[in-house]
C-alpha cells in the first residue's frame, strides 16, 4: 500500500534531500491532502515541530479533519500524542520519544515507531543525532507496544534513487507481526509492488511531488486480476457503505477519478472511460478508492447527487433503499410536507417534541416499546438535522472521530429537567 507523505514547515508542504536540504516547496497542503487521502491515510510531519524550530499544529489540526492521517514529528511526551488522538489522527508516530515507559501509556493500535537509519544506524532529534542502536535492536525493544514501524532510509531520503530493497527482508524478520512502512528514495510503481510483497507499506514524498509517480500507479502498483482485459471489479458505496451498483475500473479510469475527485469508470459496452452523471446530472464526488483484502477488487466511496445511481433513476442499481437514510433524505427534500414542515418552521415545537420523545424511550421497557419509541427519537433527531443541513454522513464521521478520542469525560447524568424548563 502507498502512504503519501505531506511534510510541513512553516505552514506548507514541503520536501527535504536527506532530511537537512529543502529543495521543493509544495505550498498550501490542503489541496495535496484532498487527493492523497482519496488512496488511504497519510503521514503528516511537522518538520518545525520535529527540529524544534517551530510548530505546524494548527495546520495539522486542520488536515486531520479532512483525511485519515498518520500524525508525527515532534510528539515527545504522552500529552502531545494523546492531543493528536483526540483531535482524529488515525494514529501517532513517535521518534526521539519511543520508549517503551511512554509507549505503554498509549494505545498500542494507534502508536507506530519511526526509526530513522543512516546507514543502519538509528537517529533521533529530528536525524542529527546518532544513537549506536541498529533499527533491529529497537525493534525487538519497541515491538510489544507498538502496532507499527516507520523506517526512514536518511541517507537516501527525497533522492528519487530507490529505496534499500536489499535491507527489508531482515527488518520484516526482525519486526515479527508488526507492520513496517517504509520511507526513503521510493520512486517507482514496481518498489512499491515489492515492498508489498515482502508484507511493507511504502511511504512516498517526491516522487509524488515531482510526477515521476503517480497516485494511481502507486495505488494499483498492488492490485491483481486475473480477468483477459485486466479490469478490477468496483463496487460503489455511498458515504454510509449502501452499495449503489457494480462498475469496472483499469488503471486509465482509476486515473482521472483520483486526479478529478469525480466518479470516473470503465465502460465495457463502449469500451472506453465513463464519467457517472456527466450527461444525467447524476454526479458523483469521490471520497475514497479502497482495495479489498485480496487486491483484486476496488471499493469507490462516493456523494451521490441526483435521484440516485441507477439509469432507472432508482438510489441504488437493486431499487430504492430504505430505513434510515431514505427517510433522511425525504426530510432533507426542498419542499417537505405535513407534519415535517411545521417542525422545520417552529424551532419550539421541535425542540419540545425532541425532548418528550427522548424521555418516552427512557422510560420503555419491552423491546416493541423501544423500538417504536426510538423510531420517534430518530424521525425528530434527522428534522432537526435537516432543519440545520446535517446529513447522516456527517453524523456518522462525528460518530467516528469521537471513537477515536482517548481522553474520556465522565459521563455523568446533567440536569435535564431545568434544561426542559429553560
Amino acid at each position: 500500500m502507498i502512504v503519501p507523505s505531506v511534510d510541513l514547515r512553516g505552514g506548507n508542504a514541503v520536501q527535504l534531500v536527506g532530511g537537512k536540504e529543502q529543495v521543493l516547496d509544495a505550498g498550501d497542503p490542503r489541496p495535496l491532502v484532498e487527493r492523497f487521502g482519496r488512496v488511504g491515510p497519510i503521514a503528516v510531519i511537522d518538520l518545525d515541530a520535529a527540529l524544534g524550530t517551530g510548530s505546524n499544529a494548527d495546520v495539522v489540526t486542520d488536515l486531520v479533519g479532512r483525511a485519515p492521517c498518520r500524525v508525527g514529528g515532534g510528539i515527545r511526551d504522552r500529552d502531545a500524542a494523546v492531543r493528536w488522538l483526540d483531535a482524529g489522527a488515525e494514529q501517532v508516530i513517535l521518534g526521539t520519544a519511543a520508549r517503551p515507559e511512554l509507549l505503554r501509556t498509549l494505545p498500542r493500535g494507534r502508536v507506530m515507531a519511526a526509526l530513522d537509519a543512516v546507514d543502519g544506524e538509528v537517529v533521533v532529534d529530528g536525524w542529527r543525532t546518532r544513537t549506536g542502536a541498529s533499527v533491529a535492536d529497537r525493534m525487538a525493544e519497541l515491538r510489544p507496544f507498538v502496532s507499527g514501524f516507520l523506517v526512514t532510509f536518511v541517507e537516501r531520503e527525497g533522492r528519487l534513487g530507490g529505496t534499500a530493497l536489499d535491507r527489508v527482508p531482515a527488518l520484516v524478520e526482525a519486526a515479527g507481526d508488526t507492520r513496517i512502512t517504509i520511507a526513503g528514495g521510493v520512486t517507482t510503481a514496481e518498489e512499491i509492488a515489492a515492498l508489498d510483497q515482502l508484507g511493507c507499506d511504502a511511504q512516498v514524498g517526491m516522487a509524488l511531488y515531482t510526477g515521476r509517480l503517480s497516485l494511481a500507479d502507486g495505488f494499483a502498483a498492488v492490485l491483481r486480476t486475473d480477468r483477459a482485459d485486466g479490469l478490477w471489479p468496483t463496487v460503489v458505496v455511498d458515504e454510509l457503505g449502501t452499495a449503489l451498483g457494480l462498475c469496472w475500473s483499469n488503471r486509465e479510469s482509476l486515473t482521472r477519478a483520483l486526479e478529478t475527485g469525480r466518479g470516473v469508470y470503465w465502460s465495457r459496452s463502449r469500451g472506453g472511460l465513463w464519467e457517472k452523471g456527466a450527461t444525467s446530472g447524476a454526479t458523483q464526488r469521490l471520497r475514497s478508492v479502497r482495495a479489498d483484502c485480496d487486491r483484486d477488487a476496488l471499493r469507490f466511496v462516493v456523494h451521490q447527487a441526483g435521484p440516485g445511481f441507477c439509469h432507472l433513476d432508482t438510489r441504488t442499481c437493486w431499487g430504492e433503499d430504505d430505513g434510515l437514510q431514505r427517510l433522511a433524505r425525504r426530510l432533507a427534500a426542498p419542499e417537505p410536507q405535513g407534519y415535517t414542515r411545521r417542525l422545520l418552521d417552529d424551532p419550539a415545537l421541535l425542540r419540545s417534541k425532541l425532548l418528550e420523545e427522548a424521555g418516552e424511550l427512557a422510560a420503555a421497557e419491552t423491546p416493541d416499546e423501544v423500538a417504536h419509541e426510538a423510531a420517534d427519537v430518530l424521525y425528530f433527531a434527522l428534522v432537526a438535522c435537516a432543519r440545520a443541513g446535517v446529513d447522516l454522513a456527517r453524523v456518522s464521521r462525528e460518530l467516528d472521530r469521537r471513537a477515536r478520542v482517548v481522553t474520556r469525560r465522565p459521563g455523568d447524568a446533567k440536569e435535564v429537567l431545568r434544561a426542559a424548563k429553560d
